[in-house]
């Protein structure tokens, strides 16, 4: 399975740090938001990513180049003018899935301790996403998730990670043009197409300078732990 990394996004709501730096390069904790990504994905066994790229892009690529440094291959799919989150996928999905094969998406503005792995076997009809508790800036949530683990527009709904297995079934009929991810999502998810799974680890949706610096506190509240544990070792 390969995967992707959406990293096409203009970072408004962090300028001035994103005036001169795409989002997916502000440094969390002394290392860049996106490598998170990437090293998590390659202890999960992932060794092909996209990434898609639009403000700021010629950075990213010469910040992270082929991947070699950690041991994977890194592609990039570059974008004149952002084409939103399912434009974005639509551009390079003859590259995600040469088969008909499922794929990974990761939204790259978000911080987490998920563990990529789980999803590596899963091929969903349509799609398959992870849900997380709704934040506080999102306390509607997007969908909740059934008994049997189908996804419904109905009460109760948790947040949409940013994290999904996608088929390009979803895609069916979509163009080159700029399009949002979400009404494709919704449409499937009516005919009860998409299924879903509920994670309650670390989550954070780096989208502003309160949550980045959330962020922070997580990945050294994080680092602290694995001192305790060497140090209980010892």
């Amino acid at each position: 399975m390969k995967a992707m990394i959406l990293a096409a996004g203009l970072g408004t709501r962090l300028r001035p740090l994103t005036l001169s730096t795409p989002k997916p390069l502000i440094l969390v904790s002394g290392k860049p938001l996106i490598v998170y990504h990437i090293e998590n994905l390659v202890k999960a066994g992932f060794t092909e990513i996209i990434i898609n790229h639009a403000w700021l892009g010629e950075q990213i690529e010469a910040a992270l180049g082929d991947g070699s440094q950690w041991g994977v291959s890194i592609t990039y799919s570059p974008e004149e003018k952002p084409l939103e989150t399912g434009g974005g996928i639509f551009r390079a999905l003859s590259r995600l899935s040469e088969r008909g094969e499922s794929f990974l998406v990761i939204n790259g503005d978000i911080m987490t301790d998920f563990d990529f792995s789980v999803l590596s076997d899963i091929n969903p009809a349509v799609a398959h996403l992870v849900l997380v508790a709704n934040p506080e800036h999102h306390p509607e949530g997007d969908f909740s998730c059934l008994s049997d683990g189908t996804l419904s527009l109905q009460a109760d709904k948790l947040t949409f990670s940013g994290i999904s297995v996608l088929n390009p079934a979803l895609f069916a009929g979509c163009d080159d043009s700029a399009f949002a991810l979400g009404p494709l999502l919704k449409k499937a998810i009516s005919s009860g197409q998409v299924s879903g799974t509920i994670y309650t680890g670390a989550w954070i949706d780096v989208g502003t300078h309160g949550r980045l610096k959330q962020a922070e506190q997580l990945i050294q509240e994080q680092k602290q732990v694995i001192q305790e544990k060497k140090q209980d070792g010892n």
